[in-house]
């Protein structure tokens, strides 16, 4: 048992580590813990607590009454409220404590962090200036780039200044794929500087490094940890659709901290924010390479649902696919839903059985994915899981039923910003097969051609 000046407290701090958890969840006994929080190292608060309307999840922020329900507990042997909204964490319930560190986590500085010989174009560099400013100035910045500009490079000045004075880095974005994809870019970029990466397969989750890349999921572990918090992808699902994922990345940064969102496609709310001079955001309108973005072409092809359920794909299509292969281009083939990406693997795996298909469930998603990036399998049929983050230098696009309501303006525009990403293959075809044209379809090309037209007008294209 620990008592007055406890030496289990530094190891329950080292443990803790940044990390809010529920004590439950700690390797420590309750006289441990209760000696560690007299000491005022660490502190506990509800893990619920009760408000006008109900409940109110101090780990999620979820506040919603039908994510509420009750059980009968035996820890504190009563029916205890719970919080179903972050269940997949584990159980907050009415008698939950969460438990985190009080005092600063230490703190290391890395001396010239940055190892990356690359050089940014004249709009990357005003682009990465501004946000070095605004993590010195631990202010807030939206960085509006469109896919394939290089947003990743953007942030290595900024980052590396902040390594530099011993603050703790984390970037966060919604989607698994898009972790794993920058983990080695990082590495790679920083390779003396301790890194962790977080998603729901990774054994470093909830290890507090100078520098964390982390799904929005995973920050619910997190506390007051990060002085320099970075959210790509803002716009991606979930994470623009679910406040949770806010909640997690303010509970996450420290008060004092600097916020950068990146995003290639800005809700209409915050375009018209940053026009009306309400949000600072700083624009690149070009790739780095100075070429103008693919621009989609539409192509009708009839009803390809009923055509489907006959074991046919439409011609047009079938055209598409057999001059890739002629070719020897590799290509994406995004469908809406996953029992129309059944149906269109299996047809075209009949042209050419290395034809693969993945979707969100698909237990072997992340070897498919690797294969391709390899060149050995020649086209990936997808769902929207694989309409960012996922990167192939030479390549074409093509989406079938364009005109369904999962592809938004949104998801067509990074859908198109596969291809042309590469410096030395910046062209390709994109093409939007549809069974008649909607709105989104036509924001999504009118939003490529103002890019373009906003890099031409700046003088960032080559051409």
């Amino acid at each position: 048992m620990c008592i007055q000046q406890p030496s289990c407290v530094p190891h329950l701090v080292s443990w803790l580590n940044g990390q809010r958890l529920p004590r439950e969840q700690l390797p420590f006994s309750d006289e441990e813990i209760k000696a560690a929080v007299q000491a005022g190292w660490v502190h506990e608060q509800p893990g619920l607590i009760k408000t006008s309307s109900g409940w109110r999840c101090v780990r999620c922020g979820n506040e919603d009454a039908r994510l509420f329900a009750s059980f009968p507990c035996a820890r504190c042997g009563s029916d205890c409220a719970y919080c179903r909204k972050c269940l997949v964490m584990g159980r907050i319930s009415s008698c939950t404590h969460l438990v985190h560190v009080t005092m600063p986590l230490p703190s290391e500085r890395h001396e010239a962090p940055l190892v990356w010989d690359g050089t940014l174009s004249a709009a990357q560099e005003d682009a990465a200036m501004a946000v070095k400013q605004a993590v010195l100035d631990r202010s807030e910045l939206l960085v509006w780039a469109v896919c394939g500009a290089g947003k990743t490079e953007i942030l290595f000045p900024a980052i590396a200044a902040a390594l530099e004075k011993g603050w703790r880095v984390g970037l966060a974005t919604p989607r698994t794929d898009v972790v794993r994809e920058l983990a080695p870019r990082f590495r790679q970029a920083f390779p003396r500087v301790p890194l962790a990466v977080w998603h729901g397969g990774s054994e470093e989750r909830g290890r507090i490094a100078s520098l964390v890349l982390s799904t929005t999921h995973q920050l619910l572990r997190a506390y007051r940890v990060f002085d320099v918090m970075i959210v790509d992808e803002v716009d991606a699902f979930p994470y623009s659709a679910e406040p949770m994922l806010e909640y997690a990345v303010s509970q996450a940064r420290k008060e004092q901290s600097s916020l950068i969102y990146l995003t290639a496609t800005p809700s209409r709310a915050w375009q018209l924010d940053i026009t009306r001079g309400k949000r600072k955001a700083v624009v690149i309108p070009a790739r780095y390479h100075g070429r103008p973005l693919p621009v989609p072409m539409f192509e009708w092809c009839g009803n390809w649902r009923k055509r489907l359920e006959r074991g046919r794909l439409p011609e047009n299509v079938l055209a598409w696919v057999l001059h890739r292969l002629a070719q020897g281009k590799q290509a994406f083939l995004f469908v809406p839903h996953i029992d129309e990406l059944e149906a269109v693997t299996r047809l075209l795996q009949r042209v050419d059985p290395r034809i693969v298909g993945v979707h969100a469930e698909a237990p072997d998603r992340a070897e498919h994915v690797q294969a391709f990036r390899d060149g050995r399998v020649p086209l990936l049929v997808t769902t929207t899981i694989l309409e960012r983050g996922v990167t192939v230098p030479n390549i074409d696009v093509a989406v079938l039923g364009a005109e369904d309501r999962i592809f938004t303006e949104s998801a067509l525009v990074q859908i198109a910003g596969r291809v042309g990403r590469h410096a030395a293959f910046p062209d390709g075809d994109v093409r939007f097969f549809h069974h008649g044209k909607t709105n989104e379809m036509v924001r999504a090309r009118r939003h490529i051609v103002r890019m373009n037209e906003t890099a031409k007008k700046r003088g960032l294209l080559h051409r």
